[in-house]
């Protein structure tokens, strides 16, 4: 007997995070970050290309490749979780090779959720090549009143 298991609904939809972003933290708009997808325990973000994204030699920084890989993570950590309460405890980024110029695509993937989750990201050129870098980070999770 074969069994096909779905992957359980993400507890937050795109437009519900847009509206959690606008009204909880407004900052991340600074990034103009575009929200492709979440899921259950996953998530995908592009980062647009932006002169002001770039350091020079028309790579993009890495404090905007941080950004856009903590709330990737965060997008999946709400999504698991339904707790926009998380914050992240730790984030580790290994940068693999300089980010040319061009949108860049986070895909954030969570390991373990419970008290604290964990999860990756791997950053990439949104016009294909090889990843520029891969994060790692673990979240809290402040009980929801």
């Amino acid at each position: 007997m074969t069994r096909t298991h779905s992957a359980p609904e993400p507890k937050i939809d795109i437009v519900q995070f847009r509206d959690l972003l606008e009204r909880l933290h407004p900052f991340a708009a600074v990034l103009g970050i575009d929200v492709v997808h979440i899921g259950h325990d996953n998530a995908c973000l592009r980062l647009p290309e932006r002169n002001a994204h770039q350091r020079m030699g028309g790579m993009v920084a890495g404090p905007m490749l941080m950004g856009l890989a903590d709330l990737a993570l965060y997008a999946a950590v709400v999504g698991a979780t339904g707790n926009p309460d998380a914050v992240t405890s730790s984030l580790t980024i290994n940068f693999l090779r300089k980010a040319p110029p061009g949108d860049i695509l986070a895909h954030a993937r969570i390991h373990k959720t419970g008290r604290t989750c964990a999860g990756d990201v791997l950053l990439e050129p949104a016009n294909g090549g090889p990843a520029v870098a891969q994060v790692i980070s673990t979240w809290s999770l402040p009980r929801i009143q």
